[in-house]
């Protein structure tokens, strides 16, 4: 039987993940790669074939702004990193964790991401929720329960849809007010 808990991180997972695919059926190439302001943080070809993306490892003041692209890259690099440590054997470091390069190839290595932290969850036992085991080898939050830490993922997911859906609608008034439609 499944924890009452885990039902309710599943529910609201689904709810922040029924948003951000509101948004992926609108989001191409040229949007993935548009920056909405000067300094804009992105993904970029390192010139080896591998799309990285800009960081800094103290965060500057202000936070700059960022694509949807970096975004998409933000999400897998948190999800990526979550799932191997609490679900898996350990995770690759930041610099490893790169973008798949297009904004169908993003949306599919998301898509893959959440399936495999749904399917996690869906085994958790209220033991391995109540337990900071699984989170000792975060590079955050390793004093943090399981649980505390699936509920930030639903959190962080829904504030990274959110931004997602604001540089959208940015770009798309952008463009309108232009008239030019690579804005």
């Amino acid at each position: 039987m499944t924890a009452a808990r885990v039902d309710l991180l599943i529910r609201q997972l689904d709810i922040a993940w029924s948003l951000f695919e509101h948004h992926l059926k609108n989001i191409d190439d040229p949007l993935c790669l548009w920056e909405p302001a000067p300094g804009c943080w992105t993904v970029r070809p390192d010139g080896q074939g591998r799309w990285v993306a800009d960081w800094e490892v103290s965060e500057p003041d202000p936070v700059p702004t960022v694509s949807v692209g970096w975004l998409t890259w933000h999400i897998g690099f948190w999800w990526t990193t979550t799932l191997g440590h609490c679900l898996g054997s350990g995770a690759p470091a930041r610099e490893e964790i790169t973008w798949p390069g297009g904004a169908a190839a993003a949306a599919d290595w998301l898509r893959g991401l959440k399936d495999d932290w749904r399917a996690g969850l869906l085994q958790l036992t209220d033991a391995d929720l109540d337990s900071a085991d699984r989170t000792a080898g975060l590079p955050w939050g390793q004093e943090l329960t399981l649980v505390d830490v699936a509920g930030w993922v639903n959190v962080e997911l829904t504030k990274n849809v959110a931004e997602i859906g604001m540089v959208c609608h940015l770009h798309g008034a952008r463009r309108r007010e232009s008239g030019d439609p690579s804005v």
